[in-house]
């Protein structure tokens, strides 16, 4: 890992001096897609920066049932490994890593100087709050105001953008993990997709039509 591939990853990072520093203390690390990072009581001991690939964010009930949050692309960090990091709370998430990432974990104590010596790492952990705040507030949105169909559509935008792909390779169940919701439910709901020729269902895969997010938003 170079200066100058982590200044690409992280745009909006610029200082040399802290480029430096988050490769001097930070840990980098390759790993594979499916890959659990983070689990619901575990106390965090580093914040995750996105080097490449990405990672996705689960809520979890008591009963283990999981919602999707979102996603932590290149260049990002979790707004609320942030916060357990800051208050010495145990997780409230689960990471686990979509696409096979790099990702640099810097230590909470290192995040804590960070903060203290440059105004671009605190720039950052700011925007990184708002941005995730926002990105939480359409989650609520969904679960509280939107139809399952309507959550179900705009999941497979979401992937086909997260993928750059018209290919979603997952299983009706997978889905209805991240939806909250119950296989048949899903399979149902795809089946209608299917019925109106936007989609096609394969083994393990579905088949999306270039203009299925047109279709959608009509």
């Amino acid at each position: 890992m170079t200066v100058e591939k982590l200044k690409q990853a992280l745009s909006n990072i610029t200082d040399p001096k802290l480029l430096q520093a988050i490769l001097d203390k930070g840990q980098v690390m390759n790993l594979e897609s499916g890959k659990v990072l983070m689990e619901p009581g575990q106390f965090i001991k580093a914040v995750p920066l996105v080097i490449e690939g990405s990672v996705k964010i689960m809520r979890m009930d008591d009963d283990g049932k999981e919602l999707f949050l979102y996603y932590l692309d290149q260049g990002e960090t979790c707004a609320l490994s942030l916060t357990c990091c800051t208050a010495s709370r145990p997780s409230e998430i689960k990471a686990i890593v979509e696409d096979k990432a790099i990702i640099i974990f810097i230590p909470i104590e290192v995040h804590e100087q960070f903060s203290n010596e440059f105004k671009q790492w605190k720039d950052f952990v700011s925007s990184t709050y708002q941005m995730r705040f926002q990105e939480l507030l359409v989650a609520l949105d969904a679960v509280a105001f939107k139809r399952m169909d309507q959550r179900l559509m705009q999941y497979i935008v979401t992937k086909m953008k997260q993928h750059k792909a018209n290919e979603l390779h997952t299983t009706h169940q997978e889905i209805a993990n991240e939806l909250g919701t119950s296989r048949e439910v899903v399979s149902r709901l795809l089946k209608q997709l299917e019925k109106k020729k936007w989609i096609e269902l394969g083994r393990n895969v579905i088949y999306i039509r270039d203009d299925f997010e047109e279709l959608i938003s009509k």
